[in-house]
């Protein structure tokens, strides 16, 4: 791919898997370190609430990453999480269980600052055409990284202990520090509107996602669709125990399953953009959703082998388009905040369907949840598919003949007129690095 071409990019997809790597071998164990310590799957599931419960707080992390140098804000970010990670040495029993809390919401905080941070950094590094390619490489980095780290982690957890995988995790932050070390990149800073209210400015991200209409349709749609999305989470324990009546320990197979299907989703996605854009290719990722919970349905091992497989399609498709929809519609000035935003977008409604599915999975059947699932996501898919937004680079800011004259040394069309309200990304031909509003400032 084309982004690997760039040894700066290089650097990044290294630096980001190896601390990606090493984030998601301790998280996932400290659940089991949890329940180890108290015994109690409600202590283990306190883990996962900590993490999410940060992402309320996006838009605050998309306005740091937006109003401060996003290289040096990586660097300190995966500093204080180095740090932070070494503070479970400290736990030798559930008197100190509020540390595992603790840790991992600082992860909660720690992925929504970097998150926002780094997307900024890929739109400054790559021209344009490059950014999805950049985003699908990144996807599937991580989400191939979910096949091997759980059993690394059991592992390292079970042989030397939470707290040597602690100071393993810690040296991958440190890694990823070094390669920002190397790193240039010149930075866009863009002029804030002079007093502009805290609120006003903090909130400018969902503002924006709602004047853009490709952004606005994908992300409403994928929010919506995340509203049950998160019921699966549940709802497959009771697939494989009452569906396939196997214990709860093959879903760690499934599991390695759904990454292989997402490692497939990165190398696909690309193309499929190009193919058909980007609001149909969404569609086609929440309707992978629909696949998948109609095959669960189906107590067949080889049916819910499929469904784990698009389930992976699906999560890679969708975040790919999300991401790259955001940096190719968005100002320089407003990057973080707009990719917070649309990751709270995703976040928020997959977390609360989950405690949802806590509780219903209880009271009905789980097909009965399964089906409800998949209806809801085939009428978002429905929208995408049916009445596609078009994306910016499909024109879809042109509403009014040219404005002006082509460029004579270049030949290039004029600028495209804007519906109101919506503001330029800052570059109009794909791989150029400059636009307007955008002062470099090289770190």
């Amino acid at each position: 791919m084309k982004p690997l071409a760039d040894p700066r990019f290089r650097r990044l997809l290294i630096g980001q898997a190896l601390s990606g790597f090493g984030s998601s071998a301790l998280f996932l164990t400290l659940g089991i370190w949890a329940k180890d310590l108290t015994g109690s799957n409600a202590a283990a599931g306190g883990v996962e609430a900590a993490l999410g419960a940060p992402m309320v707080l996006s838009p605050l992390f998309g306005h740091l990453a937006d109003r401060v140098r996003r290289r040096p804000l990586l660097m300190v970010t995966n500093a204080l999480m180095a740090l932070a990670v070494l503070s479970l040495l400290a736990v030798h029993g559930r008197e100190q269980l509020w540390l595992i809390y603790l840790v991992a919401v600082c992860y909660g905080v720690a992925f929504g600052v970097l998150g926002a941070a780094s997307a900024g950094i890929r739109r400054d590094l790559l021209p344009d055409d490059q950014l999805t390619g950049a985003n699908a490489l990144l996807q599937t980095v991580s989400q191939g990284l979910r096949i091997v780290a759980p059993l690394v982690g059991v592992a390292v957890y079970a042989a030397a202990g939470a707290g040597t995988l602690a100071v393993l995790n810690s040296l991958t932050f440190l890694a990823a520090i070094l390669a920002l070390v190397g790193l240039r990149v010149e930075e866009s800073v863009g002029a804030e509107p002079a007093h502009e209210p805290f609120r006003r400015s903090a909130l400018a991200g969902i503002r924006h996602i709602g004047a853009t209409p490709v952004l606005a349709q994908i992300g409403y749609a994928a929010a919506c669709a995340f509203c049950v999305i998160g019921l699966s989470q549940t709802v497959m324990f009771a697939v494989v125990d009452e569906g396939l009546g196997r214990p709860p320990s093959a879903l760690g197979p499934l599991n390695a399953v759904q990454g292989v299907g997402a490692v497939i989703g990165g190398l696909t996605v690309s193309a499929l953009i190009r193919r058909v854009g980007m609001a149909r290719t969404a569609g086609l990722g929440i309707g992978a959703f629909t696949v998948a919970a109609l095959t669960y349905c189906v107590p067949h091992l080889g049916f819910v082998v499929a469904g784990e497989v698009a389930d992976g399609i699906a999560i890679t498709w969708i975040m790919v388009v999300l991401s790259s929809a955001a940096q190719l519609h968005t100002p320089p000035r407003l990057q973080g905040r707009v990719n917070a935003m649309c990751t709270m977008l995703v976040l928020v409604p997959q977390s609360l369907s989950l405690a949802a599915g806590t509780v219903l999975i209880d009271r009905f059947d789980y097909r009965t949840l399964l089906v409800v699932m998949a209806a809801v996501t085939a009428a978002c898919a429905a929208v995408l598919l049916l009445r596609p937004a078009v994306a910016l680079t499909e024109r879809a800011f042109v509403t009014s003949a040219p404005t002006g004259p082509a460029d004579r040394r270049t030949g290039t069309p004029p600028t495209p007129a804007l519906r109101p309200g919506v503001e330029t990304a800052g570059r109009s031909r794909p791989g150029s690095r400059s636009g307007k509003n955008r002062a470099p400032k090289k770190t």
